[in-house]
C-alpha cells in the first residue's frame, strides 16, 4: 500500500485518480481549494483550502502533513484560459504560468522532505500543447507557455532528484472530457487508467521523459 498526494483532486482527472488508487487500497491525500461530495465519498484524506500558487498555503500543508511519508506526489491542479493573439492579456498569461508552471515546482520543493527517497515519485500532469515541435495550430498562448515551462522545470527535477532515488514523470493525459475542455474528449476514468499504469511503471530509467498516458513518448 502506497500513499499518494494528488492536487486538484476534487474533480476531473484528479478525482478519477483518487478513486482508482483508493479502489485498490492505497492511501490518498486529496488536495484542493474546495472539496466536493465526490471527493469526500472516496474516503481520501482531504486537505481543502490549498492554493498551489500561495506560498503560505503550500508551507502550511507541508506542516500539516508532519512526518507523513508521501510515496507519490501527483501535481494535477491546472487551469486553461483560451486565448488568441488578439485576446490574451498579461493577467491571463500570468495566472496560467502561476498555476500550471510555478505551482507544481513550488509544491514539490515544499514537500520534498515528505517524499520517500529511493523509490519515491513526483508526477506532473502536463499537456502536449506544451510541445513546441507538435504545435501546428497556434493560439492558447498562456496555456502553451505554461506547459512548456513546467516541462522544462520537471526535466530539471528529474536530474536533480535522481541522486535521491526519486523518479519524475511528465505525463500528458490526452484530450479528456472535463470542465477544462468543455466536456470534449475521452472519459476521465479512461485517462486515469492509462495514467495509473504510467505512474506504476515510473522508475529512474523512465524519469524525465514526456509521455502520453497511452505510453507513447512525445516530442518536446
Amino acid at each position: 500500500m502506497s500513499t499518494f498526494l494528488i492536487t486538484g483532486a476534487n474533480r476531473g482527472i484528479g478525482l478519477e485518480l483518487t478513486r482508482a488508487f483508493r479502489a485498490r487500497g492505497d492511501d490518498v491525500v486529496g488536495v484542493c481549494r474546495t472539496s466536493s461530495r465526490e471527493l469526500d465519498a472516496t474516503g481520501a484524506r482531504v486537505e481543502a483550502g490549498v492554493d498551489v500558487t500561495v506560498a503560505d498555503g503550500v508551507d502550511a500543508l507541508a506542516k500539516r502533513l508532519a512526518d507523513a511519508r508521501v510515496d507519490v506526489l501527483v501535481n494535477n491542479a491546472g487551469i486553461l484560459e483560451p486565448d488568441a493573439l488578439d485576446t490574451f492579456d498579461a493577467a491571463t498569461l500570468r495566472r496560467q504560468m502561476e498555476v500550471n508552471a510555478f505551482g507544481p515546482l513550488l509544491l514539490t520543493r515544499a514537500l520534498l522532505p515528505r517524499i520517500a527517497p529511493k523509490g519515491g515519485k513526483v508526477v506532473v500532469m502536463t499537456s502536449r500543447m506544451g510541445s513546441i515541435a507538435d504545435n501546428g495550430s497556434g493560439a492558447f498562448y498562456g496555456y502553451r507557455m505554461s506547459k512548456a515551462a513546467v516541462n522544462a522545470a520537471f526535466v530539471s527535477l528529474a536530474r536533480d532528484l535522481a541522486p535521491r532515488g526519486i523518479a519524475v514523470g511528465i505525463f500528458h493525459p490526452g484530450m479528456v472530457a472535463t470542465e477544462m475542455t468543455g466536456g470534449r474528449g475521452i472519459p476521465p476514468a479512461e485517462a486515469a487508467r492509462g495514467l495509473v499504469q504510467r505512474i506504476d511503471e515510473l522508475d529512474l530509467g523512465r524519469s524525465g521523459k514526456f509521455l502520453h498516458q497511452n505510453g507513447d513518448e512525445l516530442p518536446w
